[in-house]
């Protein structure tokens, strides 16, 4: 794909050209690419991207509509030198990562910690920690709380758990669009 700006000759030119050239116009410059081959053959992970990605849309056009979503879009947009559209766009289809749990401040006493690193290509809203028993009874939930550093959070123990062979600890960090992802650590 080329990229041209400043061209008299194709400033702001915009369209299709017979079946050879598409031209484009972004921030002010003027895009030139291949017009691209669409086949009729789909297959089903093919749908079920292209489903994905008009609910990403419809998440980026509901953003544009709701001031309040929009002032927490446009400063990362602002920065990228993009719109706030394209990094809601981006955030939905991206779900967080959950990078590690650290569970060696935990021995099953109220106020032990449990530190979890999530990082998100826009921001995690949340991480959620569900502690049970070895026999899969529920021991204590809750959300963890944010960190100084934007992908620190940190959970306090609540419960007393004095026998902590085969307990797990399941970590679910959400984001703005609501994506969640989850891992599981075994004591």
């Amino acid at each position: 794909m080329a990229k041209q700006s400043g061209n008299v000759v194709t400033h702001g030119l915009r369209g299709k050209i017979g079946d050879l050239l598409v031209f484009r116009q972004r921030d002010g410059r003027t895009i030139v690419s291949k017009v691209p081959v669409v086949s009729n053959r789909t297959s089903e992970a093919q749908r079920a991207q292209r489903r994905k990605f008009q609910r990403a849309v419809l998440y980026g056009k509901s953003v544009l509509a709701t001031p309040e979503m929009l002032e927490v879009y446009a400063p990362a947009a602002a920065k990228k030198g993009r719109i706030p559209f394209n990094v809601a766009v981006a955030d939905f289809l991206h779900a967080p990562d959950i990078e590690l749990i650290d569970l060696s401040g935990y021995h099953g006493m109220p106020g032990d910690v449990i530190r979890v690193e999530a990082m998100d290509d826009f921001a995690v809203k949340e991480v959620k920690v569900v502690i049970t028993n070895a026999d899969g009874s529920l021991v204590e939930e809750g959300f963890a709380t944010p960190g100084a550093v934007g992908y620190e959070w940190t959970y306090h123990a609540t419960a007393e758990n004095p026998d902590l062979a085969g307990d797990r600890i399941e970590v679910f960090a959400s984001d703005m669009p609501g994506n969640i992802t989850a891992k599981t650590e075994e004591l």
